[in-house]
């Protein structure tokens, strides 16, 4: 962990406009020369806990939303990204619980909450983790989000700043998914990778995935650094998600909203974490969201890829833990 890296922001040459991250997928037999605290989880361990105790549905704006809800405090609100839902935070809910009230939900179209009938965008995702606040009674939150769910995080600290009281961006889409669609070739690329085993309805022999790490390789190699080093249990509930209903509406939100002209206005402490090796997110985004947020603090994880709450648990959950305690509501 450090709060710089050696890694280039962006990508050099022709390409960076197509694919502007300037990490790369590796090959399963790459995960030898992971460091041991790679995909280590934290304690208490997740498969401990009776998850459907805590497993509840909550009416906002006429959609049942489904969530998950452990310990007491303060909240703390995890929203998952493009193609998840709040299994992406299995290995983070029971250490925030220990001293906060940690609820994660299934955004609409993902998980096990129904599309909604009205389209999706960045914005009515805002508007519905606002609203799934406000129908929980929580008051001011901190709001940790991934990916999509990080650009959904930033626009309700924008749209939002009465209900947000300290940020954590995660690997946050928002900065170059503005400009893929400027580039039609980088448009196809982009949807093609992210929908790679997408399709609605598909179904994932997880049997036979997991039992080949060239195929975990294959099919999470583009999110995770080293996908053969996460436990192969929580693979499987990250892989339950494909073919979310809601994929291919909420990958075309996210590239047809801009909001870079308004992040300056994100007024609340925020925390941007971020994996110096992802390939959906460039390094360099991140740097984007630090410099451009007064007071905006920035950690980013060396070897680590798209998911550093997963691919790193403990050393995640003790960063933004120490952020949200320190600048938060007492």
């Amino acid at each position: 962990m450090a709060e710089t890296s050696s890694k280039p922001p962006y990508r050099r040459g022709p390409l960076k406009t197509v694919w502007p991250s300037s990490a790369r997928p590796l090959s399963h037999r790459a995960a030898r020369r992971a460091d041991e605290g790679y995909g280590l989880s934290d304690s208490p361990d997740w498969r401990g806990i009776d998850w459907p105790a805590h497993t509840h549905q909550v009416e906002v704006d006429g959609i049942p939303v489904n969530y998950d809800d452990l310990g007491e405090g303060i909240p703390v609100v995890f929203i998952h990204g493009l193609g998840g839902c709040w299994q992406n935070w299995l290995e983070n809910l029971p250490r925030f619980a220990e001293g906060h009230r940690a609820i994660a939900l299934d955004l609409p179209g993902f998980g096990r909450t129904p599309m909604p009938s009205e389209p999706i965008s960045i914005t009515f995702f805002a508007r519905i983790v606002d609203h799934f606040c406000e129908a929980l009674d929580l008051g001011r939150v901190s709001l940790v989000g991934n990916s999509m769910g990080g650009f959904t995080a930033a626009e309700t600290a924008i749209r939002h700043p009465e209900r947000v009281d300290d940020l954590v961006l995660v690997d946050a889409a928002g900065i170059t998914s503005a400009t893929i669609s400027e580039s039609p070739i980088g448009e196809r690329v982009a949807r093609a990778v992210l929908s790679r085993g997408q399709g609605e309805g598909q179904q994932v022999d997880l049997s036979r995935l997991l039992k080949r790490p060239g195929l975990i390789a294959l099919a999470m190699g583009f999110v995770a650094r080293y996908p053969t080093l996460i436990s192969r249990d929580v693979l499987a509930e990250q892989l339950l998600s494909v073919g979310a209903p809601g994929f291919q509406d909420s990958f075309d939100a996210i590239i047809a909203y801009d909001f870079r002209d308004r992040i300056g206005e994100i007024s609340c402490p925020t925390l941007i974490v971020q994996g110096a090796e992802d390939i959906l997110v460039p390094l360099g985004d991140a740097h984007h969201y630090a410099e451009v947020i007064e007071g905006g603090e920035i950690i980013v994880f060396d070897d680590t890829g798209h998911v550093p709450m997963l691919e790193r648990p403990v050393d995640f959950n003790n960063a933004v833990i120490e952020f949200i305690d320190r600048v938060g509501v007492q």
